[in-house]
């Protein structure tokens, strides 16, 4: 499960990448959404258990379906419309640094150690090299890609923020919140495709539906959005988040493989000194952790 749940979310990336090269960022978003929402709402209506609706229950996910769903797929769609699918998926392995960050502010007990600040500063020591100190006087040329690489930033940040609302809810079948939360977060996508003037596009699609791009939406919607959010919560029970952080390690590196690979990206030096940069942060916040309690280990709640 956890080798599948790499390949999912690592691929995620490419998958972007493809989708986002013909078509508009909010309508790669709608559609994975929409394709998910169908296959995960029966799942939860047949096997699912449904807790006692509770105005609190539904706050928390109407805010996760917003900094779990739609936020970050928005804004990683349209950053990689411009950057590497690599690229991506190096920057969203800031994700468990941001929510130990987090975590220090909004999660009582989870104080920042000596052992968390230097894997933080690691982290953002890695996203420093992986900027470069050009990007900001190429920004000001008009040229670079700093805004795409913040938005990705931003991306892992609206996720971090998505595990602590996810920590903090109240209790509640893992199968029915997943069901929840991106069927929310696929109607908040239509004001936002009508808004955007996407909605437009979707009477010049091509009709055949074996094309690349709607392959690479229906591929999104069904194994990184609906499929991967069912593993993730059953390999979380059966093995532990311990186990499961170990994917804040193998995602990047897959990513920036298949990328390499599928679409013959090239990293630049810099980008592989990030990499390591950050992997090595997430390292040192594992360190306490070995005698620590498994709960207290940060995982990610989605990652693509």
């Amino acid at each position: 499960m956890l080798l599948s749940l790499t390949l999912m979310w690592g691929t995620s990336f490419l998958l972007t990448k493809i989708a986002v090269g013909g078509l508009p960022p909010d309508l790669v978003v709608a559609g994975r959404l929409v394709v998910a929402a169908t296959l995960l709402v029966p799942a939860a209506w047949i096997f699912a258990t449904r807790p006692v609706a509770g105005a609190r229950l539904w706050v928390f996910y109407v805010l996760i379906a917003v900094f779990g769903n739609v936020l970050p797929f928005s804004l990683i769609s349209w950053g990689q419309t411009f950057i590497d699918s690599g690229l991506a998926g190096i920057l969203m392995a800031v994700m468990p640094l941001a929510t130990l960050g987090l975590a220090h502010f909004l999660v009582p007990g989870e104080h920042l150690t000596r052992y968390r600040a230097a894997g933080f500063v690691l982290g953002f020591a890695g996203v420093v090299v992986l900027v470069g100190p050009d990007a900001f006087a190429d920004l000001a040329n008009g040229q670079g890609h700093l805004l795409p690489m913040l938005a990705v930033l931003g991306g892992a940040i609206s996720y971090a923020v998505s595990s602590i609302l996810a920590r903090l809810r109240p209790t509640s079948d893992a199968l029915f919140s997943a069901a929840s939360t991106i069927s929310l977060a696929s109607l908040m996508m239509v004001p936002i495709l009508f808004m955007t003037g996407d909605i437009a596009e979707v009477g010049r699609l091509p009709v055949a539906p074996n094309t690349p791009h709607l392959i690479a939406v229906a591929l999104l919607g069904v194994f990184a959005t609906a499929i991967a959010t069912i593993v993730y919560f059953k390999l979380v029970k059966s093995a532990g988040p311990s186990f499961v952080s170990q994917l804040n390690y193998l995602i990047p590196l897959w990513a920036v493989g298949v990328g390499m690979l599928f679409l013959g990206e090239e990293p630049e030096p810099n980008h592989l000194y990030a990499l390591g940069l950050i992997l090595c942060g997430i390292l040192v916040t594992q360190l306490e952790r070995r005698g620590a309690a498994p709960a207290r280990d940060p995982t990610p709640r989605r990652s693509g």
